[in-house]
């Protein structure tokens, strides 16, 4: 295998926090405290001491990293990246001495590597001269980086011109300026969708699916604000965007909606991976990639 020197390399990238767009957190990536309630519409839930926890026995999952949209992470949430002097036909790592110290390679865990929020098609394996077992995706070599040190992070975007984040079907995590809606696995709730920074998407029992319509407006619309669009087409990733369409709100707002469902942000959610709002008054849920309820 050809050794490349990471040291050598100066660091292009820029830091990219999953803050949500807002303050950095370090935690921002990880799935967060779930909070469940039987409180009244858009009233604040009661800790029910449930937790959305990390999928710890994922071996690949995903996370949005604002301005590159879903990427890879690994089962703690870090992100992961290709490296373009690999091969995908067939699976080849370039990748070792010095340069597997900078960029880890995956390890599969056990016989089957274990996803969350990635086809299961896309991923494999390649026996490395180490003796590690690396997993890939689409048949690309997937890495860490050694100064990512917290969810969120992509440090090693662009190192080089040959390191990038990887996207969940293998390719390369691009900006997505236009993006409106994307996924994300959170915890225990598997892959939802969420909003271009992240954060967790919802769904009323009390709107309507068939013909779209929402019923949350007022002092419930303050606690759950809706996802708005400026056009009937977006940009969507990880959604089928069959099932993506909107509706016009009684103030004259379009609302982006999925499977005929409206939308919406919860106010407590204040970091990507947060879902305080799933179970709310047993009307609110999570909303997965086709419009069900997440956890159900």
């Amino acid at each position: 295998m050809t050794r490349t020197r990471a040291a050598a390399v100066a660091l292009l990238g820029i830091t990219l926090l999953g803050a949500c767009g807002t303050t950095p957190h370090t935690g921002a990536a990880r799935p967060a405290a779930q909070e469940q309630g039987a409180g009244p519409l858009g009233a604040q839930p009661e800790r029910a001491g449930n937790e959305v926890a990390p999928q710890e026995s994922a071996d690949i999952a995903t996370a949005v990293v604002p301005g590159l949209g879903t990427v890879l992470t690994d089962g703690d949430g870090l992100t992961l990246y290709r490296f373009d002097r690999d091969s995908a036909k067939p699976s080849l790592s370039t990748c070792d001495g010095g340069c597997a110290e900078q960029w880890p390679p995956v390890p599969a865990t056990s016989g089957d590597v274990r996803v969350q929020g990635v086809d299961q098609s896309l991923v494999a394996t390649l026996d490395r001269p180490d003796g590690v077992r690396q997993v890939t995706v689409a048949g690309w070599p997937v890495y860490r980086f050694a100064q990512d040190t917290a969810p969120g992070q992509a440090n090693g975007q662009g190192v080089g011109g040959t390191w990038f984040v990887a996207a969940p079907d293998g390719r390369k995590a691009a900006p997505a300026a236009g993006l409106v809606l994307t996924t994300a696995s959170v915890g225990r709730l598997g892959t939802v969708l969420t909003d271009k920074d992240g954060m967790t998407l919802y769904r009323f029992d009390e709107d309507r699916a068939n013909p779209s319509a929402s019923n949350c407006d007022g002092d419930c619309a303050t606690k759950w604000p809706p996802l708005l669009v400026d056009s009937p087409r977006f940009e969507v990733r990880g959604v089928d965007q069959a099932l993506v369409g909107s509706v016009t709100r009684a103030d004259g707002t379009r609302q982006a909606t999925v499977a005929g469902w409206p939308l919406y942000l919860f106010a407590d959610d204040v970091v990507c991976g947060d879902a305080k709002g799933h179970g709310v008054g047993g009307v609110w849920f999570a909303a997965r990639p086709d419009g069900t309820k997440a956890g159900a």
